[in-house]
C-alpha cells in the first residue's frame, strides 16, 4: 500500500514540475524575453514607419544625392559660379579701339587687301618716282617695313636705302596715306643692266618681314627706265620724307 502511493506521489510531483516550466517558457515568450529574441518575426525584422531613429542613413542619402548632381552635371562648375579660365572680361579679343582682326592687341597689316596704291614720276630728285599707299579699309592699318617692288620681269626685288629708316613702323588710318621713294636708275649712268618697262608689281611686308597678302598691279603712264641702281625707301608719313633720297 505505502509503494502505491508513494508512486503516486511521485507521478504528481513530476507532472507539477513539467507544468511549472511549461508556464514559465510561456511567461517568457509572451513578455519578449530572451526565448522571443531568437526566433525574430517578420514584423519585429522592419522599422517602425516615420521612425527617426536612422539619421546616419539619412546622410548617406544625402551625400549619394550630392554625388549624383556631380555626376550628373560631368564634373563641372555650378552654373552661377564663374567657369575655370574666365576672367569675365568682356573686352576680351578687342583691342586698340576695335581694329583687331584676330584679337591678340596689334591692328591688321596693310596689304593689297584694304588699300589703293599708285605711283607718279617726279621732276626732282631727277630719276625718282613716287609710290603712294591709301587706306581704303574701315580699320587703322600697319605699313611695315617698306614695299616689294618688281618692274618687268625682274628677278629680284630692289634693296631698301636703310637711311630712310622711321622712328617707328607707320600707322594708317582710314582714308591716310603713306608714301616711299624709288629711285629708278643713276643720274650719271654709273649704273649697268638697265631696261625699259611699264609693268610694276608692288608687295607689302608683314611684321615678320615676309609677304603679306598678294602682289599687286600698279599702272604706269609711260616706261620707266631701271637699272642696277634701282631702290626703294621705308614707308613714310611724309612725301617729302620719301623724296629726299
Amino acid at each position: 500500500m505505502r509503494s502505491i502511493r508513494f508512486s503516486r506521489i511521485t507521478r504528481t510531483s513530476v507532472l507539477g514540475a513539467a507544468a511549472l516550466v511549461s508556464a514559465l517558457s510561456l511567461t517568457a515568450c509572451q513578455s519578449g524575453g530572451p526565448a522571443a529574441s531568437d526566433t525574430p518575426t517578420a514584423s519585429g525584422s522592419q522599422k517602425p514607419a516615420g521612425t527617426s531613429a536612422a539619421p546616419a542613413s539619412d546622410t548617406g542619402r544625402e551625400t549619394a544625392e550630392d554625388s549624383g548632381a556631380s555626376a550628373s552635371s560631368g564634373g563641372k562648375p555650378d552654373a552661377k559660379q564663374p567657369h575655370s579660365g574666365s576672367n569675365g572680361d568682356s573686352s576680351a579679343g578687342s583691342s586698340d579701339g576695335g581694329n583687331s582682326v584676330d584679337g591678340s592687341g596689334k591692328l591688321p597689316t596693310c596689304t593689297d587687301a584694304n588699300t589703293k596704291l599708285t605711283v607718279t614720276s617726279v621732276k626732282r630728285p631727277v630719276n625718282h618716282m613716287l609710290l603712294t599707299v591709301t587706306n581704303t579699309g574701315s580699320k587703322s592699318c600697319y605699313a611695315y617695313s617698306y614695299p616689294f617692288l618688281r618692274f618687268g620681269e625682274a628677278q629680284s626685288v630692289p634693296p631698301v636705302v636703310e637711311d630712310s629708316r622711321p622712328q617707328s613702323v607707320v600707322v594708317l588710318d582710314p582714308g591716310q596715306s603713306a608714301y616711299a621713294g624709288i629711285l629708278t636708275s643713276s643720274a650719271d649712268g654709273s649704273g649697268d643692266g638697265g631696261y625699259s618697262t611699264q609693268e610694276l608689281t608692288v608687295g607689302f611686308q608683314g611684321a615678320d618681314g615676309r609677304s603679306a597678302g598678294a602682289m599687286a598691279d600698279v599702272p604706269l603712264s609711260a616706261e620707266v627706265f631701271v637699272d642696277s641702281t634701282l631702290a626703294v625707301t621705308y614707308w613714310q608719313t611724309e612725301m617729302d620724307d620719301a623724296l629726299m633720297y
